[in-house]
């Protein structure tokens, strides 16, 4: 929990009693590689801040199909965010992908930490900023930048996560085969 304080610190000042609400509704959880935090289809009340490990989310196609969204690690927020806002059941899977700890958070009380203490809505509209960031380059990746571009553009995001996910992840995050990313990898290796 501390290492979450520590983040929210670095953004903005908080009470003792800000800490103590934080502490309140959270509630630290370790959780084996391959446990299902999120499925899709169930609503959705949770969400993630992940302490150490790594997640991922993904949707799967009526034809099986898996289609990784996104990754979680240190320091990252994890959920189906738009099942929560729009209160429909999750589009999407949360997965854990190494074993890992994370901070679960009730959406509903997180939400309701504004009215009590407004000075973490600063915190939140920045956390909010960088994800639709995050979000809009990683859309125009997917549409501006070859396959071995977004290959070199994910290693650096995510450093050192190739160590724990398998290939079909990455593969499916990139929008490639497994084919191709192992050809990638193999021009790579010769330069």
């Amino acid at each position: 929990m501390q290492t979450l304080i520590d983040k929210i610190k670095k953004s903005i000042s908080l009470s003792p009693e800000a800490i103590e609400y934080v502490y309140s509704i959270a509630k630290e959880k370790k959780v084996s590689k391959g446990e299902i935090l999120i499925r899709q289809g169930q609503n959705v009340d949770k969400t993630f801040f992940v302490i150490s490990g790594s997640l991922r989310s993904f949707c799967v196609e009526k034809e099986g199909k898996e289609h990784t969204l996104q990754f979680a690690i240190k320091d990252w927020w994890i959920s189906d965010f738009m099942a929560i806002y729009n209160q429909e059941p999750a589009s999407l899977t949360i997965e854990c992908i190494s074993d890992s700890v994370v901070i679960e958070f009730n959406a509903q009380k997180l939400n309701d930490i504004y009215i009590q203490f407004p000075e973490f809505e600063s915190f939140q509209r920045k956390n909010l900023e960088r994800h639709v960031v995050s979000l809009h380059k990683r859309i125009l990746n997917q549409l501006q930048l070859s396959a071995s571009e977004r290959y070199n553009l994910f290693l650096k995001q995510y450093p050192n996560i190739e160590q724990y996910v398998p290939n079909y992840h990455i593969a499916s995050y990139l929008g490639i085969t497994q084919q191709s990313l192992s050809r990638i990898r193999a021009e790579k290796a010769k330069k």
